[in-house]
């Protein structure tokens, strides 16, 4: 992720051989620190249990005392469930990176890149997991096992559910402490500070993550242009649909805000953590949405079909991944080149004129 921009700074050593010693110039009694460490150990141990239950699918699968899901082999259940429990040891990993001294001996671009790619999976689905927990599923279907399985018992539903949530709410408070506890000049000052502008791709992303999502707003309030099957598109398929739109306004307003300084008083670590939510959610939604368009474009499988216009859907998601990468890249550089400017070393004429 060398498009993060968050660079090394001198007090940090580099992967190999470095102490991660890194200086805490906000101090250790800074509460939203406390804070992102207290999240970062209760994401660890939520997603645990979600762990925990799919690695009981997969031995029970292979010992026959536990159903395979619907559709699938004995093979495909196994490699599916173990890339799922794969990626809740990454999580896991990542959560604990953000707390624990070894973390600090991590590059921060890749602490910072696996964590905001979670974070943009993670944090769009909460609302919805908390409507759905609270109004049920909207045509009434029993729940069922997740990927695709046979009945669970409640309690399996409830902590897998509980994992997502806890998961994207610790993460999503933890990386922005670690972010501000390795680079808390990325962070500091206000807007006005920062606002210089931006180059012309930059802005062109921020129209694009614009545009992306009031798309996406619009099919989730019902409309139906680039929607070619309008009927398969549920309640709950429109308010995913809804908070992905949602997140790409956010994060062009973040960026845009950013870029033009205004308003100026506003703290500037506010749309710098709301930019990387945003992003991170263009990003990582349309990257796992892609290939399950092109493969429906390309394969035409039987009985398989999406609701959107495919050729509208891939287009979407490819302006998407690629606006939110540009706007990530500006949010975070757009701070630190202003405190490298501001600590450049000033020079005098012999007329007494400042030279930088």
């Amino acid at each position: 992720m060398t498009s993060l921009g968050l660079r090394r700074q001198p007090h940090e050593r580099g992967a190999c051989g470095e102490t991660g010693d890194s200086v805490d110039r906000l101090g250790s009694g800074d509460h939203f620190d406390r804070l992102g460490r207290l999240a970062a150990y209760a994401a660890a141990a939520v997603m645990t249990p979600y762990a925990l239950i799919k690695v009981s699918w997969v031995v029970g699968a292979i010992a026959g005392v536990l159903p395979i899901g619907d559709g699938f082999g004995l093979a495909g259940w196994v490699a599916l469930n173990t890339a799922t429990i794969g990626m809740a040891g990454l999580g896991i990993a990542v959560a604990l990176a953000l707390v624990r001294p070894w973390g600090l001996r991590l590059p921060v671009r890749w602490v910072a890149g696996v964590a905001w790619v979670g974070t943009g999976f993670l944090v769009p689905l909460l609302p919805y997991a908390v409507l759905d927990s609270l109004l049920g599923l909207p045509d009434g279907a029993p729940r069922h096992r997740h990927d695709g399985g046979p009945a669970m018992p409640g309690w399996e539903a409830v902590l897998i559910q509980t994992s997502f949530v806890g998961m994207g709410l610790g993460l999503a408070v933890a990386l922005p402490a670690h972010l501000r506890r390795r680079r808390p000049e990325v962070f500091a000052g206000r807007v006005g500070d920062a606002g210089r502008g931006f180059a012309r791709p930059v802005r062109w992303a921020v129209g694009a993550g614009a545009v992306i999502g009031a798309v996406w707003a619009y099919w989730a309030l019902g409309g139906t242009a680039g929607v070619a099957h309008p009927a398969q598109r549920g309640v709950g398929e429109r308010l995913l649909t809804g908070l992905w739109g949602l997140w790409g306004l956010t994060a062009a307003a973040a960026t845009w805000t950013v870029g033009r300084g205004r308003p100026a008083r506003l703290r500037h670590w506010i749309p710098l953590t709301l930019g990387w939510l945003g992003t991170g959610s263009l990003c990582a939604w349309s990257g796992w949405q892609l290939p399950f368009v092109l493969y429906v474009a390309l394969a035409h499988p039987a009985g398989t079909a999406l609701p959107e216009n495919l050729a509208v859907a891939a287009v979407l998601h490819v302006a998407a991944v690629a606006a939110g990468a540009v706007m990530l890249r500006a949010l975070v550089r757009a701070r630190g080149s202003v405190t490298a400017a501001e600590a450049a070393p000033e020079t005098v004429d012999d007329t007494g004129s400042r030279l930088s």
